[in-house]
């Protein structure tokens, strides 16, 4: 993809026309959230001014097309990661949501004492949180695969980990913190041949990657509606509906419900029965938009041009005295972590944002991640495709003068 497509598509995004401290700004910070093409905003303004009305609910006719805006979506999102089934969508808030309602309601059908449960040194909190609090919950044991230097699984080190009393292994496809593209194909493959289910957190790859569940053969695959450019507030959760269907509801409300008495609760069908209360109606339809106008550009060309910006940072980068870089993984998604000898991360991000620049600085919610690599926090750079080679330059011209002047 030229780099002139992106800076076409830049004109799609009214927030990369604005200025930060009156410097154009270069937005380098879509790990964390992307920011939102005009068909999006576009989409949930024109529900809430044209089409607003509740969902499930009601027969008059507002209700009645929001409803099918509503779940034509979940159609759209069954097409996006080629999932079986349109039951097996599930709307949630979010990606935590999403991993926190498979902690509860698998654990509570599935795991035991003495079970295991193993997740990575590369998760976000997200996914480690959750699981501590399900193994402190069921009686079952956190085991975690070690990486290496380069940002790596060790997937000799995961082979050892499996065994009889493995019931899930949840696992990040691309690392928030480092980069690194897991291997999640052949991590399935492994834990079904143990007789082991996986959960793979696809945050930061459903932006940026083709996501295929069903040849993955992945049974949970969860991911953020505000980082694939949609809204904030909505998230996706798939699951293989067999296992859906053995699983408790996460919480209990309408719509989840199929009949109520004071006596007993029966409860809704998939994919209804973990959707309780009014869902997020603007939301999953900004949703659908988003995933929409990325279907339009295309996966795979997403892919092969954020590689190409990649490619051009790091060989910058590469080039500053004193800088190290975090995750070195052959496989790796479009961002970058390093810090500068000499220099707090902290106080990088600071002088970037006055020249108009914006990277995260912290731990990234990933603090294994710091304390394996001795650091306190880390920059980093993240691209999608709205980004153009003119930023890599600019953000890179940016950081060399920042650290010429702090090391004075």
């Amino acid at each position: 993809m030229p780099d002139l497509l992106s800076v076409e598509i830049k004109r799609d995004f009214p927030m990369l026309a604005k200025t930060m401290h009156g410097k154009p700004l270069v937005y380098l910070d879509t790990a964390a959230t992307a920011q939102k093409p005009f068909s999006v905003i576009e989409a949930v303004s024109n529900f809430y001014q044209n089409s607003y009305g509740t969902v499930h609910r009601a027969v008059y006719e507002l209700a009645l097309h929001a409803s099918e805006q509503y779940q034509s979506v979940r159609e759209l999102i069954r097409v996006f990661i080629n999932a079986k089934k349109t039951e097996e969508i599930i709307f949630t808030r979010g990606t935590t949501e999403s991993i926190n309602l498979i902690a509860y309601s698998f654990g509570k059908a599935f795991i035991k004492p003495g079970d295991e449960i193993i997740i990575s040194a590369m998760e976000h909190h997200a996914n480690i949180v959750p699981w501590q609090i399900a193994c402190e919950d069921r009686g079952a044991l956190l085991k975690i695969i070690p990486m290496n230097e380069k940002g790596e699984l060790l997937l000799d080190e995961y082979r050892k980990l499996l065994n009889p009393r493995t019931r899930l292994i949840a696992i990040t496809h691309l690392s928030n913190s480092v980069g690194t593209i897991n291997p999640i194909k052949e991590i399935i493959q492994l834990a079904h041949q143990n007789g082991s289910f996986v959960l793979v957190d696809g945050a930061q790859s459903a932006p940026h990657l083709p996501i295929d569940v069903q040849d993955l053969d992945v049974d949970f695959f969860v991911f953020s509606g505000h980082k694939i450019m949609g809204p904030t507030g909505v998230g996706v959760l798939y699951g293989k509906a067999e296992l859906l269907s053995q699983m408790p509801p996460y919480q209990g409300g309408g719509d989840m419900i199929r009949s109520v008495t004071f006596e007993k609760t029966t409860y809704n069908t998939l994919p209804l029965k973990f959707e309780a209360g009014t869902p997020m109606i603007a939301e999953v339809i900004g949703l659908g938009a988003a995933i929409t106008y990325l279907q339009q550009i295309g996966l795979h060309k997403i892919d092969v041009h954020e590689q190409l910006l990649l490619k051009a940072a790091t060989e910058q980068l590469q080039q500053i005295k004193g800088l190290k870089i975090y995750g070195m993984a052959e496989q790796k998604g479009a961002l970058i972590s390093f810090t500068v000898e000499g220099t707090h991360a902290l106080d990088i991000g600071s002088m970037l944002d006055l020249k108009g620049v914006a990277v995260r600085t912290g731990h990234h919610c990933a603090e294994p991640v710091m304390q394996y690599f001795n650091v306190s926090a880390m920059v980093r750079a993240s691209f999608a495709f709205y980004n153009t080679i003119e930023d890599v330059d600019r953000f890179i011209d940016a950081l060399k003068k920042i650290v010429t002047t702090l090391r004075k």
